[in-house]
């Protein structure tokens, strides 16, 4: 289901791509984080996305009462409390994607798939 916005012209619709896309950029820009990740269910492999790729480790989904839940898939950078990288990356994109996009979110579910050191 797209996102919408009924405006005083018209309705915006909002595809679930485009917000995907600005989350992964919004995500990789967030303290810790090092990538989005893409899992191979079939092989059980984790490989770091290169920024043109970052909404294939995000799912996002718009549900009847147009909230957003995201799903991020992602790898942290070692030594940094997860914790932390994790209220950093809700906190930022929840802000940023809901004014960008002018909906709520429901919820952000994080999936650490790796660590890596970073230089």
């Amino acid at each position: 289901m797209k996102g919408q916005m009924d405006t005083q012209y018209g309705q915006i619709l909002i595809d679930t791509d485009v917000i995907a896309t600005y989350a992964g950029s919004v995500a990789v820009e967030c303290f810790g984080i090092v990538g989005m990740a893409a899992v191979n269910m079939k092989d059980g492999l984790v490989k770091l996305l290169k920024r043109d790729y970052l909404n294939h480790g995000i799912n996002v989904k718009v549900d009847e009462n147009n909230e957003i839940t995201i799903d991020f898939h992602v790898i942290v950078a070692y030594g940094i409390s997860i914790d932390t990288v994790s209220d950093n990356l809700i906190e930022t994109v929840k802000y940023k994607v809901e004014s960008f996009t002018g909906m709520k979110i429901a919820k952000i579910n994080i999936y650490v798939e790796g660590v890596r050191v970073i230089d």
